[in-house]
């Protein structure tokens, strides 16, 4: 586990390190470099190319930050061929590398214990081939100087995260958006499109970065940049090709009986455990008490020799504290567990730390406490499994439910619905976490819409109609753009597998995923996912939709699954957020910050709000007339990124 960094064209060691600096956070324990020339063989039709990026001043570069995790003693990167002609950084974990390493070592020699060198002779045999056969996390940078290319690709999930940009100077990478930043031409411009989509998502929809020119690599894809016969300059992109590798399928396996599938869903969720506990140094498990967490426990503990170390944190605020379940799966599993409780103050004194490190804003209030959870499990441990994926695999969150309850809201008379609505206006705000009157509130934003585009009105924040009312920057482009691309993928599956699939491309890749990333490697602490193991994901994708919400069950084929393995309090329990009540603190322990962060001074200086508009959403909050919870914290993690990163 590491960042890298890196760029081909104009460049050297000083710039290189300045980048892989920056992400010190992601490897503490070693940092290495590769820069070498490159030259162009001066054809006719590459003459013109090599002009513009100029023979004597390109190189290609690569750089690396190393969390130590496997074969500690020769694991330093770059790691290269028999021959040095092909160099590699990465960043992740290959699960499979001995397999693949078994079946290489008739052809290649090995000088480490790396899965890291089984990707460089991987490469030498397959080519881009080569990310099909990877089971793991990975953002991988390839130097082929071979054939005079850079090969960026990124895991079939997008559980490691990896940015890049091309200009006039240089195509330049990084395991972070602050890495690409040090490189010296590079402008901190805002995208206002990837504003306004982050004001609607609260996250910016891959590809895009809230940076002008800035991109996501997408999960699945791998880049391939020819330097020979190619510039590194380029608005056009032309010598840059994406091609995808992996996408979700729904019908990879053939249907069977839900005994069946319940026998070949332990087995699979067993082996993903299983593998992600290879570690030459202290792992253990984050448990939050839920069925995710308490289930990657379980299968954990069986496979494990000795007492698992297990991770939870609780809350002073009842209605967001989770102690009690974490307490009660650890003592029925009999780990060695390590909890601790936290309050106000310490949530608000990690924001400063948080926004000096989170280089794109993301308005998910559970980013604190991941934060503090990752911090708290580094004291013990390198490595943590978690539960993410869970919801996103299994139709586990109460939107899935409010989905089947739209058909019937729908048919009900409209005198009815009209006097349903005036009701729900009417109850008292609420700031508890997830309360009923925000939960119908959030219902009624939208019953008419198909299902993928009701279900991101209910999850995120400022809809276009409402950015119509108060965004001052130019007219509003397709915020929609990305959700309806991924649509045309599935455009031949079923409304509900649409809608798993865009938890998975969006909400769980752009959201959930970005924040454990940051917030663990905020702390140099690596976090496996093994409900994302791919095979494991093409299973339960394959399973019918019933399997997975049946009646009003959420997670039906899990949960029976768990039934005899853990207490029933865990495998049934209403699903809670792992949040912190942003609504409250609103009104007491964040009020100061708020009106500072949105005063009419800064809001000003911005030019992108209507004052008056954001000046009724404090107050509407303040004085208890509306519950304005994500839309002020979507504004406040927005102005504390943009003083940071964008006025630098």
């Amino acid at each position: 586990m590491c960042g890298i960094a890196g760029f081909v064209g104009i460049g050297n060691q000083e710039i290189l390190k300045k980048m892989t600096d920056s992400i010190r956070h992601r490897g503490p324990d070693d940092e290495g470099f590769f820069i070498t020339h490159i030259e162009h063989s001066e054809t006719p039709q590459n003459a013109a190319a090599n002009l513009r990026i100029g023979t004597n001043n390109t190189n290609i570069g690569l750089g690396f930050r190393r969390l130590s995790i496997i074969d500690l003693s020769t694991g330093h990167q770059p790691i290269f061929n028999e021959d040095k002609t092909i160099a590699i950084v990465f960043n992740g974990e290959i699960y499979n590398y001995l397999e693949l390493k078994n079946n290489l070592s008739a052809r290649h020699k090995f000088y480490t214990n790396t899965d890291t060198e089984v990707i460089v002779h991987l490469y030498e045999d397959l080519g881009e081939k080569c990310f099909e056969k990877l089971n793991g996390m990975f953002a991988i940078a390839i130097w082929d100087g071979r054939n005079q290319k850079l090969i960026l690709a990124r895991d079939r999930l997008g559980k490691k995260p990896l940015y890049w940009t091309q200009n006039e100077k240089a195509l330049v990478f990084g395991s972070e958006i602050k890495s690409i930043l040090e490189y010296p031409s590079i402008k901190r411009e805002l995208d206002y499109l990837s504003l306004q989509k982050y004001l609607f998502y609260e996250y910016v929809p891959t590809p895009h970065t809230i940076f002008a020119g800035i991109n996501k690599l997408e999960s699945g894809h791998y880049l391939v940049f020819s330097a020979e016969g190619g510039s590194a300059s380029g608005g056009d992109g032309k010598n840059v090709n994406i091609t995808k590798f992996w996408d979700q399928k729904f019908n990879f396996y053939p249907r069977m009986s839900e005994t069946e599938y319940l026998k070949e869903l332990d087995g699979r969720i067993n082996e993903a455990v299983k593998i992600r506990l290879m570690s030459d140094v202290p792992l253990g498990v984050f448990l939050s008490g839920g069925i995710d967490s308490t289930a990657i426990a379980y299968y954990a503990q069986k496979n494990s020799a000795q007492k698992i170390k297990t991770f939870s944190i609780g809350f002073d605020d009842p209605s967001f504290d989770e102690s009690k379940y974490a307490n009660l799966a650890a003592k029925f599993l009999n780990t060695e567990h390590h909890s601790a409780k936290f309050g106000a103050r310490e949530l608000l004194d990690a924001l400063p730390q948080i926004t000096e490190l989170m280089d794109e804003p993301l308005a998910d209030g559970s980013l604190l406490p991941t934060y503090l959870l990752s911090k708290w499990t580094r004291k013990h441990v390198t490595v943590a499994l978690g539960g993410d994926g869970g919801d996103e695999l299994f139709a586990g969150y109460p939107t899935f439910q409010a989905h089947k309850l739209v058909g019937v809201y729908n048919k009900m008379p409209s005198p009815f619905r009209k006097l349903f609505k005036r009701a729900v206006l009417l109850l008292p705000t609420s700031y508890n976490n997830i309360s009923l009157d925000f939960k119908l509130k959030k219902f009624l934003a939208d019953t008419e819409s198909e299902i993928c585009h009701r279900n991101q009105i209910w999850l995120g924040s400022f809809t276009p109609d409402m950015q119509n009312d108060f965004f001052l920057q130019k007219s509003l482009g397709n915020i929609w753009e990305e959700l309806e691309n991924h649509l045309l993928n599935i455009k031949e599956e079923s409304p509900e597998n649409q809608l798993l699939y865009m938890y998975q491309k969006q909400y769980l890749r752009d959201q959930v995923l970005v924040k454990v990333d940051r917030a663990s490697m905020m702390n140099s602490l690596e976090v496996r996912a093994p409900l994302l193991d791919y095979t494991l994901v093409d299973f339960v994708n394959s399973m019918p939709y019933n399997m997975k919400i049946k009646g009003w069950t959420t997670k039906y084929i899990f949960k029976r699954l768990m039934a005899d393995k853990l207490p029933k309090k865990i495998v049934y329990r209403a699903k809670k957020g792992f949040g912190m009540p942003i609504g409250k603190w609103l009104r007491g322990e964040l009020k100061e910050m708020a009106t500072d962060y949105l005063s009419e001074a800064r809001i000003k200086q911005g030019g992108l709000f209507s004052y008056p508009y954001v000046k009724k959403l404090l107050d509407d909050h303040f004085f208890g007339r509306a519950d304005n919870r994500k839309y002020l914290w979507t504004l406040l993690c927005f102005e504390m990124w943009r003083e940071k990163w964008l006025n630098k």
